[in-house]
Formats: structure tokens, sequence, C-alpha cells
């Protein structure tokens, strides 16, 4: 199965990325974590993910804060699918690192998720690489079939 690289723009997006890797360990995906910054590393950001494919990657989820530009640098250096999760700052919110990934140009997507959406960017991941893994397939068709129990027990919980 091809890895997941998670790229975190700064140490202190660890603990969202954090959610993104106990999705990716739940579905027994491989990954990786790096702390790259486009702005501070700008070559061994572009090196890590022009090489992203070769190395094995099947997809690639930047973190980052307030400019957020880490996943568009990443999405501009390769052709895998880049998957954004804006950080959220005391500044505004996150509001700025949201607009910042998602406003990419024609040609250069990067998939975004919510604001500290780091569960949903490893979901999101998974589905994208799932495409061609049908036993991770099988894994997320459990575990939506588990959500759905989960709902059901609840709902019947609250008429009792």
């Amino acid at each position: 199965m091809k890895k997941t690289a998670l790229i975190l723009g700064s140490d202190s997006d660890l603990p969202i990325a954090e959610k993104a890797i106990a999705v990716l360990k739940k579905l027994d995906m491989p990954y990786e974590a790096h702390i790259m910054s486009a702005h501070r590393t700008p070559e061994v950001t572009a090196r890590f993910a022009s090489g992203a494919e070769e190395a094995g990657f099947g997809a690639i989820i930047a973190f980052a804060g307030k400019a957020a530009h880490l996943a568009g640098v990443i999405a501009a250096h390769t052709s895998l699918p880049v998957i954004g999760v804006p950080i959220k700052s005391p500044d505004l919110g996150g509001m700025d690192a949201l607009l910042s990934t998602v406003q990419m140009p024609s040609g250069i997507p990067v998939a975004t998720v919510a604001i500290d959406g780091g569960a949903n960017a490893a979901w999101l991941a998974a589905r994208i690489l799932a495409v061609s893994e049908p036993a991770l397939s099988a894994r997320l068709a459990d575990e939506k079939r588990a959500m759905e129990e989960s709902v059901m027990k609840k709902d019947a919980a609250l008429n009792v």
C-alpha cells in the first residue's frame, strides 16, 4: 500500500496531525510525518514533494496555519493528491489559513478540509488510496457500518 505523508508546517501543528495519525493507524495505513516550511525550508519542501511519488507516497496531507502556503507549495511540485488542513490561530481563528489553502490557482488543486480537520484529512486520504487498494476499501466499508450502528444505538437509547 502506498504511504501517506503528513507534512507539518510547525511542531505546533502536532495536536491536529495526531488526529490524522490516529485515523491512519486505525485503518492500518502506512505513513510518515515530517516538519517542513513553505517559507523557512522551501528547497527541502520542494525536494520532498518532487520525490514523494517515487518514494512510495500516494497522498500528502499538509498542516499549516496563518499564511498556510505549505499545501500549495507541495501541490506545485507533485502530481499526487494534496490535502490541506488549515490550522486555527489566535489572530483570525484559522480563516486566514483556510482561505490561503482553498484558493489555489487552476491546475494546482489542493483538497481542503475544515479548520483543524486533521481526522477528516486522513479519512479523505484513505478514500483516495482505497480506489486502488481493495483491502483498504473493505476497511472503510467496515468503519462506515460501525458508524451507522453507533448512531442507531444512540437513537434507540434516546427513546427508552
